[in-house]
């Protein structure tokens, strides 16, 4: 028996199945799989290739519990290659060798191509893996792996040459919902033959809880049962939020992404920032983390904080904010939350100046009431000799032939000539800028 091979369950008892609930859910068709649309939807290219039988080696590359071995699964029963697989937790060269060998025997004495999947490939090491190169090179085996980390990394480059890397994305909170509802009612692989209600927001609960895990889901739910049902009683069964916190031993926090106090959360978390307080900003952020919050929605908002109320008071701060959110996006949970912790001290203690704002909204306002003036004649670019017959570029001065690179001339319209959108505040870097104004100023004045 293989990995893929179904065990079917004991029909003469009554109690829960010794398979775990992941496992009896697992997806067994494209048409159940949830999530990665871009993959598996309608007309996507991963869906083609399964449902024609026209794979070749691929690598499944994305975050636990999104369905890189389900995918496999669905491969297997949909191919007509012979399907074997095996973990790299627990095989090596020895197996490796074998896997080959019948492999090489099918290919040549029957034309049947082997699909070899290899559940977390980056635990291979080079050997193990330079073991593949021959027989994926001539066809003999079709390598499909899986991995949580990043292949570009983990797999060597010249057997990653020959793969595709379809990458998978985190579940969202929406198709969690949509697993656990499933795993509720359906009767012959879920919990749909007991007796079980289940409150609204406690499957909000778990389906941040999860974190775009479905295997954490599916556990955490069938604990919750397997704990406080009674099946020889056949009462009811009312799985509130309460008891899934004694189940994960974690406090709900009060949090809704998509109320009051959503906002109240942000705004607090937004204040802190500008009054150049870290403790509460740091405070705020991790509240919001911890209560199920996107991270990315955070940092969102830090980096709108960046240039809103920090703007080139700091330039740095933009910087900052934009590498919390490439360090994320690189590390991820827990340890990319460090990330943007940094950020938030550093936003909190950089000088504050609202400067870059008060700009846009000075200059949206003229836009708006000015509409689309013309530009200047003598700044428009001329390539054509009609164009600059009609006068396009006519007496534009060149500001590296003057002194500084500084030269008098107007750039606005003409009824925008007396405007000055930006001034800079007297703190941080502004501080500089409003001087290098001052200079600027100055030169053009001796031009005149």
């Amino acid at each position: 028996m293989n990995l893929f091979e179904q065990i079917k369950p004991d029909q003469n008892t009554d109690s829960f199945s010794t398979i775990p609930l992941a496992d009896r859910m697992r997806p067994k068709t494209l048409d159940e799989f949830v999530g990665q649309k871009h993959l598996v939807g309608k007309g996507k290219i991963l869906r083609e290739i399964i449902e024609n039988d026209r794979l070749y080696s691929i690598i499944f590359w994305g975050p636990p519990g999104s369905g890189k071995t389900t995918l496999a699964k669905i491969i297997a029963e949909k191919t007509r290659c012979k399907f074997i697989s095996f973990s790299a937790v627990t095989s090596g060269i020895k197996q490796i060798k074998e896997i080959m060998e019948i492999a090489s025997y099918n290919k040549r004495e029957h034309n049947i191509k082997t699909i070899l999947f290899i559940d977390e490939i980056h635990r291979f090491n080079k050997a193990q893996q330079d073991a593949f190169l021959p027989f994926v090179e001539n066809g003999t085996i079709i390598l499909i792996g899986a991995t949580t980390e990043n292949p570009s990394f983990e797999v060597n480059s010249a057997l990653l040459s020959r793969t595709k890397v379809f990458v998978l994305d985190k579940l969202s909170p929406e198709d969690i919902k949509i697993l656990l509802k499933r795993a509720l009612t359906d009767n012959e692989r879920g919990l749909g033959k007991y007796n079980l209600k289940i409150e609204e927001n406690t499957i909000d609960f778990i389906a941040r809880f999860a974190d775009g895990d479905s295997r954490i889901a599916y556990n955490i739910l069938e604990l919750a049962v397997n704990a406080y049902y009674d099946k020889d009683k056949k009462d009811s069964l009312l799985i509130d939020t309460s008891m899934i916190e004694n189940v994960i031993q974690k406090k709900v926090l009060l949090y809704d992404k998509n109320g009051e106090e959503h906002f109240n959360l942000i705004s607090a978390l937004h204040k802190s920032l500008r009054d150049s307080d870290p403790d509460a900003a740091v405070y705020w952020t991790v509240r919001m983390i911890e209560g199920g919050e996107d991270p990315m929605y955070i940092i969102r908002r830090m980096v709108r904080f960046a240039s809103e109320d920090v703007g080139l008071a700091d330039p740095a701060a933009l910087q900052v904010a934009i590498s919390a959110k490439q360090s994320f996006e690189f590390i991820g949970p827990p340890e990319g939350y460090l990330a943007i912790l940094e950020a938030a001290i550093y936003l909190a203690l950089a000088p504050k100046s609202n400067s870059l704002y008060k700009t846009y909204l000075k200059v949206k306002s003229d836009v708006e009431e000015f509409g689309a003036l013309p530009v200047p004649y003598h700044i428009r670019n001329a390539p054509t000799r009609l164009m600059k017959e009609i006068g396009y570029g006519r007496g534009y001065k060149y500001a590296h032939d003057y002194n500084e690179a500084i030269v008098s001339q107007n750039h606005l319209p003409d009824k925008l000539l007396s405007k000055r959108y930006y001034t800079p505040t007297s703190r941080g870097f502004e501080k500089e800028l409003a001087e290098r104004l001052k200079n600027i100023d100055i030169l053009k004045k001796k031009q005149k």
